[in-house]
């Protein structure tokens, strides 16, 4: 079972803010793909919240891309920023991405965004989102979210 965005903020509103939050801190993050051996690839990449959807943009034939095409399983990992502090937490989110060709939805993305003039555009299809962070010093709290079942918080000590 798979989520855009728009289904994921409305099912867990407080989350999905933090998490937007948390891309928006920092330009770039971690995109992890599938080579066509299976290895994994992790590359830089900046993400962009757009009328409902997460939405990932990449240069014109870069290798995640065509891993993406190949394969469009993903994973994508907050940028942790400076030091040991990662304000607001870990998030990482795992899903498809569905590369989009459509000239006007493209079109919409270039008015927003004014990406470079050849890329591509991928939506992507969530199937998890995974928050860390410590509270009170004390605990490790994992809150873990996937399409069509309840938000799970996991504390540890």
């Amino acid at each position: 079972m798979t989520a855009n965005w728009a289904a994921f903020a409305t099912a867990e509103p407080d989350l999905a803010d933090i998490v937007e939050k948390r891309f928006g801190a920092y330009t770039h993050h971690v995109l992890a793909t599938l080579r066509k051996d299976g290895s994994p690839r992790t590359s830089g990449l900046e993400v962009r919240f757009l009328n409902g959807e997460l939405w990932l943009g990449m240069m014109a034939d870069s290798l995640k891309a065509l891993d993406l095409r190949r394969d469009p399983r993903f994973a994508l990992q907050t940028n942790p920023g400076e030091g040991t502090g990662m304000g607001g937490g870990d998030v990482r989110i795992s899903g498809r991405a569905i590369e989009v060709d459509e000239a006007a939805t493209k079109a919409g993305y270039v008015e927003e965004v004014e990406p470079p003039e050849q890329f591509h555009l991928f939506r992507t299809e969530l199937t998890e989102v995974v928050r860390t962070y410590v509270e009170d010093d004390t605990y490790l709290v994992v809150q873990v979210w996937t399409p069509g079942a309840p938000l799970r918080t996991i504390k540890r000590t």
